[in-house]
Protein backbone atom coordinates (compact mmCIF):
# COMPACT_ATOMS: atom_id res chain seq x y z
CA UNK A 1 0.00 0.00 0.00
CA UNK A 2 1.75 3.87 -0.82
CA UNK A 3 1.99 5.73 2.47
CA UNK A 4 -0.31 8.24 0.89
CA UNK A 5 -3.16 5.64 0.95
CA UNK A 6 -2.27 4.72 4.49
CA UNK A 7 -3.91 7.84 6.65
CA UNK A 8 -7.22 7.54 4.67
CA UNK A 9 -7.82 3.79 5.26
CA UNK A 10 -6.56 4.49 8.65
CA UNK A 11 -9.51 6.96 9.39
CA UNK A 12 -11.91 4.53 7.88
CA UNK A 13 -10.84 1.74 10.00
CA UNK A 14 -11.49 4.26 13.15
CA UNK A 15 -14.68 5.29 11.99
CA UNK A 16 -15.79 1.75 11.81
CA UNK A 17 -14.20 1.16 15.30
CA UNK A 18 -15.79 4.20 16.42
CA UNK A 19 -19.50 3.46 15.50
CA UNK A 20 -18.85 -0.21 16.84
CA UNK A 21 -18.33 0.91 20.10
CA UNK A 22 -20.92 3.60 20.08
CA UNK A 23 -23.05 0.77 20.26
CA UNK A 24 -24.59 1.33 15.96
CA UNK A 25 -25.81 -2.28 14.71
CA UNK A 26 -23.26 -4.16 13.07
CA UNK A 27 -25.33 -4.41 9.67
CA UNK A 28 -25.80 -0.08 9.82
CA UNK A 29 -22.19 -0.02 9.84
CA UNK A 30 -21.60 -2.80 7.16
CA UNK A 31 -24.01 -0.92 5.38
CA UNK A 32 -22.22 2.45 5.67
CA UNK A 33 -19.10 1.06 5.21
CA UNK A 34 -19.56 -0.94 1.93
CA UNK A 35 -19.35 -4.27 3.87
CA UNK A 36 -20.75 -7.19 4.67
CA UNK A 37 -21.76 -8.24 8.10
CA UNK A 38 -19.36 -10.84 8.04
CA UNK A 39 -16.21 -9.59 6.77
CA UNK A 40 -16.92 -6.51 9.15
CA UNK A 41 -17.46 -9.03 12.37
CA UNK A 42 -14.20 -10.23 10.88
CA UNK A 43 -12.56 -7.63 10.79
CA UNK A 44 -13.51 -5.18 13.08
CA UNK A 45 -14.25 -8.03 16.32
CA UNK A 46 -11.01 -6.85 17.36
CA UNK A 47 -11.62 -3.17 17.76
CA UNK A 48 -15.19 -3.82 19.55
CA UNK A 49 -14.31 -3.23 23.51
CA UNK A 50 -15.42 -3.18 26.63
CA UNK A 51 -19.99 -4.15 25.35
CA UNK A 52 -19.48 -7.43 28.08
CA UNK A 53 -21.52 -5.39 31.19
CA UNK A 54 -24.16 -3.52 28.08
CA UNK A 55 -24.87 -7.21 26.63
CA UNK A 56 -25.41 -8.24 30.29
CA UNK A 57 -27.70 -5.48 31.23
CA UNK A 58 -29.37 -6.05 28.18
CA UNK A 59 -29.72 -10.19 28.71
CA UNK A 60 -30.99 -9.14 32.35
CA UNK A 61 -33.63 -7.39 31.26
CA UNK A 62 -34.89 -9.30 28.48
CA UNK A 63 -34.82 -12.17 31.00
CA UNK A 64 -37.08 -10.00 33.20
CA UNK A 65 -40.17 -9.58 31.25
Amino acid sequence: MSPLAAPPYDLRHAAVALWLNAGVAAPEVAERAGHGVDALLRVYAKSIDGGAEIANRRIDDALET
